[in-house]
């Protein structure tokens, strides 16, 4: 197709503003989809995402529109909103020209629509605002269209009103993508570069590219190289989405299609890597995506041990699909061998625990979060850990310094009492409070990422019954008077309890764990002792009681020094299995120290 009939565009928003429901009102007035396959949230193929309600991955379809008597091939990404998936929306804003900006006409701008904003504005893509939702009784799209045009500049009256459910005014939004977006530039007589913006696998056709030309042209399935790993690949075949694989045989410069590329190693390609012709190689690769830094780590360990090398496998299959998931092996004196991950927040933790269980049929343990802390050793050298367990002995420690974060929250003005306590409370700074109108304001804080990661967000949506709205980014590294706080069950320390505190909250929290593992833990036929402890000394312990087998209930009378007897053989047996038994830590266990958060 000619470059100036191909437009190639995302849509970007805060997380449940309506983004899946314009892509699906889009692929229904092009005529992409047939009334009999239509379905809510269509390009949400994932059964995690269509139960939870949000966009995890990026998902990308061709449509094709007539406008004034021509045909125009439109290339859609529909982009999550959550802010653990902003890599997503990255590496999507890569592959397009212009991005449609879907803004709520009851809530406004809100965090991640600025953060989305700014990551299409660094792409320097055609912004085009739109105001959703304006069949709700609540809608104000008067007052967000004056919000829209004092942050992008674009006069109110021009940005289109439309509901993305009833599908209200939404043909005008594809005539403003043809003839405002500008169609993509290439040389389609240049050596093939196309960029990898998305993989997944498939047991029949190996690993399937996802991918953006932007110079030279794919005709038929001739012999290709990944120019990051230098692997050759015969591919299967070469087609577009819409939103189903169709063959085509063809891609040209400019065009959003995939290859099946036939590779059966996960590693022989990378999600950012440029294919090219084997034959007539390109001079150089695109410059491909910046790798993601993982803000929260946790270790990852098969239930049965000889899950292991399932577990690896899936890991590969998954990171494939999923580009800001890092891993490497770790070992764990209770639970044997396994990975320790990283992740981008909590949210991405749980869904990458979801689909490892669902689509790969695992049954696994997943340890409690922590973040990377940098430890300043006595002699001057510099150690980042991702888990309590490599923190070395405190002799050897000079000091720790943890993450800390800019935090960004948008709320209504009558909350911010509630939310400066709540920022108080979990070690956080004032920076700045902007106000966006009479009603609603910005407040910029700073906090260390370790009080984020545990319950915040839940919290701040509480407070504030749901109105308020959050984004955060990293901001460097700073000192803490920080302790390592051991669990030991039954007097053996279980390093995946393990966690670094600050020395102000030890105490509460060691109670509070040591509380929750004694309701958690099962009972033995021996009395179990818990106890949290910081260095050798124990600042907390809770006894779980011994099952007590009744060994009087045979003894119908007679002299009371056989009952005695029994007893204390009884009492010398529980002694011995004290010694040599064993206690089966549960999953929950693991994971309650998550709930350490939850405020009294």
């Amino acid at each position: 197709m000619d470059l100036n009939h191909i437009r190639n565009i995302c849509i970007i928003a805060h997380i449940d503003h309506g983004k899946s429901t314009l892509a699906d009102r889009l692929l229904q007035i092009t005529g992409t989809v047939t009334e009999r396959e239509m379905k809510e949230q269509l390009l949400d193929s994932m059964e995690l995402e269509r139960e939870k309600g949000v966009t995890i991955k990026a998902s990308a379809v061709r449509m094709i529109h007539r406008w004034q008597g021509e045909e125009y091939a439109i290339h859609l990404i529909d982009t999550p909103g959550h802010v653990d998936f902003t890599y997503e929306v990255r590496r999507a804003l890569q592959a397009c020209e212009g991005a449609i900006l879907v803004v709520d006409a009851t809530q406004g701008i809100q965090a991640q629509t600025m953060a989305h904003l700014f990551a299409a504005l660094e792409q320097d893509l055609v912004i085009l605002p739109v105001i959703n939702k304006i069949d709700l009784p609540a809608a104000m799209p008067d007052d967000v269209a004056q919000e829209i045009e004092e942050l992008l500049g674009v006069p109110g009256e021009e940005i289109p009103r439309i509901s993305a459910k009833t599908g209200h005014n939404v043909e005008q939004v594809l005539e403003r993508v043809i003839q405002e977006v500008p169609p993509p530039q290439g040389r389609p007589d240049a050596p093939l570069q196309a960029l990898v913006f998305d993989c997944q696998y498939d047991p029949y056709k190996g690993v399937i590219a996802y991918v953006r030309v932007f110079n030279g042209r794919v005709q038929g399935t001739p012999r290709m190289q990944a120019m990051g790993t230098g692997r050759e690949m015969e591919p299967l075949e070469v087609g577009v989405l819409t939103p189903a694989m169709v063959p085509t045989h063809r891609l040209g410069t400019g065009e959003v299609g995939y290859i099946a590329t036939g590779l059966k190693t996960v590693q022989d390609l990378d999600v950012g890597d440029t294919i090219t012709l084997a034959e007539n190689p390109a001079p150089e690769p695109l410059p491909g995506y910046e790798p993601m830094k993982p803000m929260v780590f946790a270790g990852l360990y098969p239930s049965n041990p000889d899950d292991y090398e399932d577990l690896r496998d899936a890991l590969e299959k998954l990171q494939l699909n999923d580009a800001a998931l890092v891993y490497e092996p770790e070992v764990s004196q209770a639970l044997g061998y396994g990975f320790r991950l990283g992740f981008l927040g909590l949210f991405h933790m749980e869904i990458v625990q979801e689909r490892l269980e669902r689509e790969y049929g695992l049954d696994v343990i997943f340890t409690a979060p922590s973040v990377a802390y940098r430890v300043i050793r006595t002699d001057g050298t510099e150690l980042l850990i991702r888990s309590p367990a490599e923190l070395p002995e405190p002799t050897q420690i000079d000091h720790i310094q943890e993450p800390w974060c800019r935090v960004h929250i948008f709320t209504p003005a009558e909350y911010i009492g509630p939310i400066m306590d709540l920022v108080t409370k979990r070690r956080g700074e004032v920076k700045n409070q902007n106000w966006l109108d009479s009603k609603r304001v910005e407040l910029v804080y700073e906090m260390p990422l370790a009080e984020i990661l545990v319950d915040f967000y839940n919290e701040l949506k509480a407070r504030t019954r749901g109105y308020a709205s959050m984004d955060y980014e990293l901001s460097g590294y700073r000192p803490s008077d920080l302790v390592k706080l051991d669990i030991l069950v039954n007097g053996q320390p279980v390093d995946a309890l393990s966690v670094i505190v600050h020395r102000q909250d030890a105490y509460r929290k060691g109670q509070k764990l040591v509380s929750r593992m004694k309701e958690i833990i099962p009972r033995q036929l021996f009395e179990v002792p818990i106890q949290a402890a910081i260095g050798n000394k124990v600042i907390s312990r809770a006894n779980v009681k011994a099952l007590r087998k009744d060994v009087l209930a045979k003894c119908y009378g007679g002299d009371v020094t056989r009952k005695r007897k029994l007893l204390e053989r009884q009492k010398a047996g529980k002694k011995r299995m004290k010694m040599v038994g064993s206690v089966e830590i549960p999953q929950e266990a693991f994971m309650s120290v998550l709930r350490l958060g939850d405020e009294d």
